[in-house]
């Protein structure tokens, strides 16, 4: 089959063991990154298996149209940025493995290392060395400080074990059902929400973008925070109110910010005011971006693809097209 990879910047897939399981497809790397409609179209135009890396690529609607040999969208996770309903009109069988029980070290790792990153203030102290200032503030120790955990998911439960590791008091929210899973493993649950913004020392959301959570984290939500206390989103910035994270940041709370996602990505403008603040630590998205994640989630899309060539696709989203065929 004609296989199409958009969006590997790096040109890593290649390098990984798993990619041995696409031998015999005729497989198209594509590295750059372009949202151009024609360009996609006639890149894509004999493609028969598309693969994805995340949200990088939106499949709509207009695009799918202009594909008629697409049979397959093969990726991992959620699926936001694929119309569906536009793929199972056009008889497009989109497999998509959840990863049930398996959370992302990676990114667990990442929201760690942006917490100690912006509590020690640790880019900013190394931009000033290498300017020739020897010393330019005063950092927070971990210890003791209470880690606000909002969300209660694997990737959440990750971050909170590295942080009983490092002597933090890990307090959780999260709907209902999660906050109960949360008891039930060991952790403290805030009283309300109101009380758990109130309390963090360092607040870390953890929660998949869907419409009951889109815009979540509120203005309001941001102002109870404390002037020394550190938001950290690894997770999607639709969960914050759009412009209220900047404002809060300009008002003193939070004191401090450590973010991994954006609006728009890629975030190119150097203006963007997230970029222009003292008090925030930003990295471009790369919670997954480590050649070990990589090749976790890659043997499972590229198994996908093979399931596909043998006539048994695997991990499919809109089984009404198997009905279809």
């Amino acid at each position: 089959m004609k296989v199409t990879i958009l969006d590997d910047w790096f040109d890593t897939l290649r390098t990984l063991p798993c990619f041995a399981r696409l031998a015999g497809h005729e497989v198209t790397v594509w590295n750059d990154h372009t949202d151009d409609l024609d360009v996609l179209a006639s890149r894509l135009a004999d493609t028969e298996v598309l693969v994805l890396i995340r949200e990088r690529t939106a499949v709509r609607a207009p695009l799918l149209e202009r594909l008629p040999k697409l049979k397959l969208i093969s990726q991992r996770s959620v699926y936001p940025h694929i119309d569906i309903e536009a793929c199972t009109r056009r008889g497009v069988i989109v497999s998509s493995d959840q990863h049930a029980g398996t959370p992302s070290y990676a990114a667990a790792e990442l929201t760690f290392g942006l917490i100690l990153a912006a509590m020690r203030q640790i880019p900013q102290q190394m931009a000033a060395l290498r300017a020739g200032r020897w010393q330019i503030g005063v950092g927070h120790t971990l210890r003791d400080k209470t880690l606000g955990i909002y969300g209660w998911g694997r990737i959440g439960r990750a971050v909170a074990d590295y942080g009983k590791a490092f002597g933090m008091n890990v307090l959780v929210w999260a709907r209902e059902a999660s906050r109960q899973r949360a008891q039930a493993d060991g952790f403290a649950v805030a009283g309300s929400k109101q009380a758990f913004f109130e309390s963090c020392d360092v607040l870390s959301l953890h929660m998949r973008l869907v419409d009951a959570t889109r815009r979540i984290v509120t203005a309001e939500d941001l102002a109870r925070m404390r002037p020394s206390s550190l938001l950290v989103n690894t997770s999607r910035a639709g969960l914050i109110e759009p412009g209220a994270l900047v404002a809060a940041l300009r008002a003193g709370r939070p004191g401090m910010a450590a973010v991994d996602v954006y609006e728009n990505e890629p975030l190119t403008d150097v203006a963007d005011p997230l970029l222009q603040l003292d008090n925030v630590v930003c990295t471009p998205h790369i919670g997954y971006v480590t050649r070990d994640e990589y090749e976790i989630q890659f043997a499972d899309i590229f198994d996908q693809v093979v399931a596909y060539a043998r006539g048994q696709p695997i991990n499919v989203v809109n089984p009404q097209v198997l009905r279809q065929a």
